[in-house]
């Protein structure tokens, strides 16, 4: 996939951050048609008026809370009904809640961080994959942003750690699935990045030779890996040299070189989160 110039793009999380920087990487290279879908309606209309002032005449801004399967069905059907079913699928929205897990809320943090982290690209996937395998004429992609945290265990990140895990798991076995099956005009991307300065993570501190990402730098590695059709994109390349220790040494032993060399259990002894 050389380009997105007449394909049909669908963004979660669209409105601000990284699915912004998705959208208007997909108005540069003339995308058809750009879905956005964001449960914040102020800044999902700034996008989606910025992307049709830079010439991208189809925008679809949806509000759409996907941790409810009832309301990403009812937002599929209009989105195959207005522009047809997307060429690509970019599932980017996420939350986050770092405390330890006995703090965590049963609804407010775990259930919500569990559906729109884990289950919401499953729901959305399977809206709109039959129609995607049944399109065989076409290259199309479906990219899941993961994390690092479904790689490595971290303090006061438990039930996130969890979410990624379930997301990492899923879509790397979407990714199977479809190649066994011989559908490979649909590619499977999962997206493993640390921490990202996006405010999502506000307060987290960087770990050993691992300086906290800038949004841009991740989403034009994405859009590349994306495009060629990778399977799995990890950054830094410093997550591979802490998944190569925690294959080799003793929990203790990592466990040590987690927190007193790398950092990494203290990530997030000081995190504040997005304000709102």
């Amino acid at each position: 996939m050389d380009t997105l110039a007449g394909r049909k793009i669908l963004i979660t999380g669209g409105a601000m951050g990284m699915g912004k920087l998705y959208a208007e990487l997909a108005a540069r290279e003339r995308a058809s048609a750009i879905v956005l879908w964001d449960i914040n309606a102020v800044e999902l209309d700034k996008t989606a008026s910025e992307l049709r002032a830079q010439g991208v005449n189809n925008v679809l801004a949806m509000v759409v809370d996907v941790a409810s399967a009832e309301a990403v069905a009812a937002a599929a059907a209009q989105v195959r009904a207005e522009i047809g079913t997307p060429e690509v699928l970019i599932n980017n929205a996420g939350i986050i809640r770092g405390k330890y897990f006995w703090e965590h809320d049963l609804q407010k943090d775990i259930v919500a961080t569990m559906a729109i982290n884990a289950l919401a690209p499953m729901y959305i996937t399977r809206e709109f994959l039959p129609d995607m395998i049944a399109r065989r004429d076409s290259e199309q992609r479906i990219v899941n942003i993961s994390s690092a945290a479904s790689l490595i265990s971290n303090p006061k990140m438990s039930v996130y750690c969890a979410s990624k895990w379930a997301c990492t798991g899923w879509s790397d076995s979407l990714r199977l699935e479809l190649e066994i099956t011989g559908n490979t005009h649909i590619r499977v991307l999962t997206v493993c990045p640390t921490y990202i300065a996006t405010g999502m993570f506000e307060g987290a501190k960087p770990m050993l030779m691992t300086p906290i990402m800038t949004p841009q730098y991740v989403v034009d590695r994405v859009w590349a890996a994306m495009k060629a059709g990778k399977p799995r994109l990890i950054l830094p390349w410093t997550v591979y040299l802490s998944n190569a220790l925690k294959g080799l040494l003793p929990v203790r032993v990592f466990d040590w070189f987690a927190e007193h060399v790398f950092g990494i259990y203290k990530t997030m002894s000081d995190f504040k989160g997005r304000a709102s």
